[in-house]
């Protein structure tokens, strides 16, 4: 599966949100999407399952229009976990996770959607709440609920926003195991939003990275989540190790607004990075 984005904006009434966004995104594939509050992600993610209507610019899940698809038939590809879990329905933890098999319904289809509930809530260790209240549930359990309706969509494309925000640091590294393990035995384009570094470069096979309504890096772990990247988007200083392959983050301290580097400098750099990487593919190999 394949999303485009084709120089999307988008704006809230006169405050431009989303600038000149252009990605192509293709599964399967565990991707994080990474970025200070307000540079766009979570509306990004909401223009990529028609929440909300882009400004200008278009959408294309295999190669269809979003624009031109269903309610319905987008909600068979696309599943989607927002960020708050703070909806209370006054519903049981199995009713609640089988309003996720909606697109799925059919006549004497109960049987089949419940085996997939039920093998859901098993899969994320909450089983034992099946019959609990949704509303009586913590918000780590709710969070976990919600990602349990996502996932009965057996969708081909899983949009989370910040799904682990509620849980401990086992279990955001427990979910988020298994979200990437899911990417491979499902075959599924999974998409989260995080505000964990350290996480998103310790699992993620690609790494989007925003700033100020912009595409400011897209790549492996290794090539984005960089001193450099991280001084001028999160303004931070840092020193960003190897860890069995993969870039860990310390800490050092925040930066004045004065000592960023300057964010066309970083994106100078980039773009020679990839124009050098572009012409080391086009060369032929040695004989």
């Amino acid at each position: 599966m394949q999303i485009r984005i084709d120089n999307v904006e988008f704006s809230y009434s006169s405050a431009p949100v989303l600038n000149d966004i252009s990605l192509d995104i293709d599964g399967p594939a565990f991707v994080s999407i990474l970025g200070p509050n307000g540079v766009g992600k979570s509306t990004l993610i909401h223009c990529i399952n028609k929440i909300l209507q882009p400004t200008s610019g278009s959408v294309f899940i295999d190669g269809k229009d979003v624009r031109e698809t269903s309610i319905k038939e987008l909600a068979k590809q696309i599943g989607y976990v927002p960020y708050s879990a703070n909806d209370t329905f006054p519903l049981t933890v199995v009713d609640t996770v089988m309003m996720g098999r909606h697109p799925h319904s059919k006549w004497k289809s109960l049987d089949n959607d419940l085996d997939v509930v039920y093998d859901t809530l098993k899969m994320l260790g909450i089983s034992h709440l099946a019959m609990r209240q949704f509303n009586e549930l913590s918000a780590g359990q709710h969070q976990k609920v919600m990602l349990a309706r996502g996932l009965v969509q057996e969708p081909k494309i899983l949009l989370l926003d910040e799904p682990t925000s509620n849980l401990d640091i086992r279990h955001q590294l427990d979910v988020t195991k298994m979200l990437k393990r899911l990417s491979v035995e499902k075959g599924i384009l999974i998409i989260m939003i995080s505000h964990d570094i350290n996480i998103a470069a310790k699992y993620a096979d690609s790494v989007i990275l925003m700033f100020q309504g912009k595409i400011f890096d897209v790549g492996t772990p290794r090539e984005v989540i960089t001193e450099d990247n991280l001084r001028t988007v999160y303004g931070v200083e840092s020193r960003v190790i190897d860890d069995e392959g993969r870039p860990h983050v310390i800490l050092r301290d925040a930066l004045p607004m004065d000592e960023r580097i300057n964010p066309s400098a970083v994106m100078a750099r980039i773009r020679e990075r990839r124009e050098r990487e572009g012409a080391a593919e086009s060369q032929p190999a040695e004989s």
